[in-house]
């Protein structure tokens, strides 16, 4: 690749930035259709709630594109990883099935998080029609790491792409031409948009196979990557991906309980997508720095000194907005929020304005770590993150009987922060 410059940092790693950019924009896209719709307290408290479980389910095979980037360096190791992930993929939608049993759902939702019954009944339908979700997003991450190991960041974001037009074309002609409820067509429109970027990204994937398939394989057989070798890298992420995305119906489950719950729930996934436009682009770059880490120190500051920059931009950027009638101005007329909801929206986006730095740190500390091979460190960072957000949500919840949605992402931000120090501290006691 030669001597890595800035340029060549951007020019890898913005097809990934855009790719996480057109992802993001789909959370205040749909959220500003069910907000124009009926009832949009009921509907944007059940997408959430519908939402935070499909993350939870699809946790295990989210570390799949890092997984491909890392593992896959012929075709033997290819085979292995698919079929791999086809099994996971397996396993992960059948949970779903179980998940969606009746009894079990409604008495999560109902008994345990104390949803009203119309927004349960609204929430189980609604997950449901997310059933495609995890599988394809197992299937298009495997296949988009071997187009990123491959150079070919580009066609991941042309995918992406193709999900956004599937989706958003899904979203409005259900929003024009039938009266469905407003969390119907945000996770019908979800469903369709995961489904074509999988079937896109496998088509784009072809002539990168073909290649792969054609040359003689540079390893040995005591190299050949194993089932056995695929469960030790690959078990520290999935725990991380699922204790990282499992969080997410334990903050439903707190915010259910607090002052404002209902309320609550219903902002929150709108200041979630609002930051997930800053901090989506943070995460592209573990990808990005997994692949060009590693050929020297010197190469490695410079991916360091671009990261603090990233880092600090993107919280700048949010602090503008948040701190500025900018941000009234996006949830009232841009997503379409009522004054109520409005006004309890501007708190929650004020504190989480460090946490796209803090996304971009903990993607460059975790980068160093599966590129060492330590993935462990990046679990351990995960349970303190975990801990964090429970400890905060106990506090500011049951003790101090906070708003409910302002418990949640102090919550988020106080976990981050523990973890991102925790692997500061690992990582300078390495060197």
């Amino acid at each position: 690749m030669g001597t890595l410059t800035i340029k060549k940092i951007l020019k890898f790693w913005l097809p990934l930035a855009g790719t996480w950019l057109m992802m993001s924009l789909e959370g205040p896209f749909l959220a500003a259709l069910i907000a124009r719709l009926v009832d949009p307290k009921f509907n944007l408290a059940a997408y959430g709630v519908a939402f935070s479980f499909a993350l939870i389910i699809e946790a295990p095979v989210i570390m799949m594109m890092t997984a491909s980037t890392t593992l896959v360096h012929d075709y033997q190791s290819l085979k292995k990883l698919r079929q791999f992930t086809w099994i996971l993929n397996a396993m992960i939608t059948g949970i779903m099935l179980i998940l969606l049993i009746p009894d079990i759902f409604f008495f999560l939702t109902i008994d345990l998080i104390g949803l009203p019954e119309n927004v349960a009944h609204l929430t189980h339908t609604a997950t449901i029609i997310l059933i495609p979700w995890p599988g394809a997003i197992g299937f298009r991450r495997f296949y988009q790491g071997v187009l990123i190991r491959n150079h070919a960041t580009r066609r991941v974001a042309y995918g992406t792409g193709i999900r956004l037009l599937s989706m958003a074309s899904m979203a409005l002609s259900l929003f024009l031409f039938t009266d469905l409820p407003g969390v119907y067509i945000g996770t019908a429109a979800l469903s369709a948009g995961v489904v074509a970027e999988a079937i896109s990204t496998r088509f784009m994937v072809h002539g990168v196979l073909k290649k792969i398939r054609l040359e003689d394989s540079s390893f040995a057989q005591s190299k050949r990557l194993r089932f056995r070798g695929i469960i030790s890298f690959y078990y520290p992420l999935a725990l991380t991906s699922m204790l990282t995305l499992g969080v997410h119906p334990l903050v439903t489950f707190f915010v259910g309980k607090s002052v404002m719950s209902l309320e609550s729930l219903a902002v929150l996934p709108v200041v979630g997508s609002f930051v997930f436009l800053f901090r989506g682009v943070g995460l592209s770059f573990q990808e990005a720095a997994i692949t060009l880490m590693g050929e020297n120190d010197k190469d490695d500051k410079l991916i360091k000194r671009f990261a603090t920059f990233l880092g600090t931009g993107l919280s700048i950027l949010l602090a503008i907005t948040a701190f500025t009638p900018l941000s009234r101005i996006w949830f009232s007329v841009v997503s379409g929020l009522s004054e109520e909801l409005t006004t309890l929206a501007m708190k929650p986006i004020m504190i989480m304005t460090i946490f796209p730095a803090t996304t971009v740190l903990i993607a460059f500390q975790r980068a160093i770590l599966v590129k060492s091979g330590r993935t462990s460190l990046i679990t351990w960072a995960t349970l303190i993150e975990v801990a964090g957000i429970l400890l905060i949500l106990y506090v500011g919840v049951v003790q101090l009987s906070w708003i409910g949605a302002i418990a949640a992402v102090s919550a988020f931000v106080f976990g981050r922060v523990a973890a991102n120090s925790y692997l500061y501290l690992q990582l300078k006691i390495a060197k």
